[in-house]
């Protein structure tokens, strides 16, 4: 009798969950402080990997909250403009090195910062 595997939840597309948020900010916090890193073509390929992975489940979560807002909300307008500059820098093939690995991190926090901003509650008028 094989071992009972436990069941995967699925993220977006159907695919496995990414890692949280918690450890994806602390290495776009760390790959942003690097001065002279020394690493392997193949370690800053791995790391841009982890990263573009993480980006495009970020702007699927912006997409699919800026679908949500109504049209006449700017945030969903801006969300856009976020979004299409996502797919371009996305669309650029991964280079080994550690301007590759930082451009996709400053892609991640933007992203980041896009998305608490279509989650925060929307100011009211007095």
């Amino acid at each position: 009798m094989s071992p009972r595997r436990p069941a995967v939840s699925t993220f977006c597309c159907g695919a496995p969950p990414p890692l949280g948020r918690g450890p994806h900010e602390v290495l776009v916090i760390a790959v942003l402080a690097w001065k002279d890193p020394d690493l392997a073509p193949c370690d800053y390929e791995q790391i841009a990997l982890q990263l573009t992975g993480h980006a495009r489940a970020v702007a699927a979560d912006v997409r699919r909250h800026a679908a949500a807002l109504p049209k006449s909300d700017g945030r969903g307008a801006l969300a856009e403009v976020v979004l299409r500059e996502a797919d371009g820098r996305l669309s650029a093939p991964l280079k080994g090195t550690a301007c590759c690995v930082q451009n996709r991190a400053r892609l991640v926090q933007a992203l980041y910062t896009r998305l608490d901003r279509l989650t925060e509650p929307t100011p009211t008028a007095p």
